[in-house]
């Protein structure tokens, strides 16, 4: 069996408000806390000597490392991100950052967000505009049916509700 996959298309550069803020904190974090207290260790296991047998050295050099990707992949993807910070004018219809409400076949309810793939977040129900769900949806208002292609095949779906206002917790 083959370890090659196909490349995967770019994904769309667009992000909410606040996911660019999280975005932002987790850049700002990485850099001024995580960061330091890492090559602080690092500095710490390289003067105990042997470097060749010496696990806290070669963990704390890996975990820099990971570090340092994570905050050049942050860096060059927060440059390129297009924030959507203005609600549609037309806000009876599913569109980027709608929250909304959608009924399959079999009566289950789902509340899902459309957000950007930077952002995704199954626990909440936020799901990537690239999906296969929200690119059906868009432009979709209550009571209207439509089908989408998922992995477990193709569904059909009536949407409910639609609202822009961050649902009550």
């Amino acid at each position: 069996m083959s370890r090659w996959r196909a490349p995967q298309g770019a994904s769309t550069a667009i992000i909410t408000a606040e996911g660019h803020r999280k975005l932002k904190a987790e850049l700002d974090e990485l850099w001024r806390v995580r960061r330091p207290e890492v090559v602080k260790a690092l500095a710490a296991a390289a003067a105990e000597g042997d470097r060749s047998e010496n696990a806290e050295y070669t963990y704390r050099k890996k975990q820099l490392g990971e570090i340092d990707r994570r905050v050049r992949y942050l860096g060059k993807r927060l440059e390129s991100l297009k924030v959507a910070d203005q609600k549609p004018s037309d806000r009876s219809a599913v569109y980027f950052g709608a929250w909304f409400c959608i009924e399959d076949d079999d009566g289950k309810r789902q509340h899902l967000r459309i957000v950007g793939p930077d952002e995704t977040d199954a626990a909440l129900g936020w799901i990537s505009v690239d999906s296969p769900l929200a690119r059906a949806i868009l432009k979709k208002r209550v009571d209207d049916e439509f089908e989408a292609d998922l992995p477990g095949g193709r569904r059909g779906f009536v949407v409910v509700s639609v609202t822009y206002d961050a649902p009550a917790p």
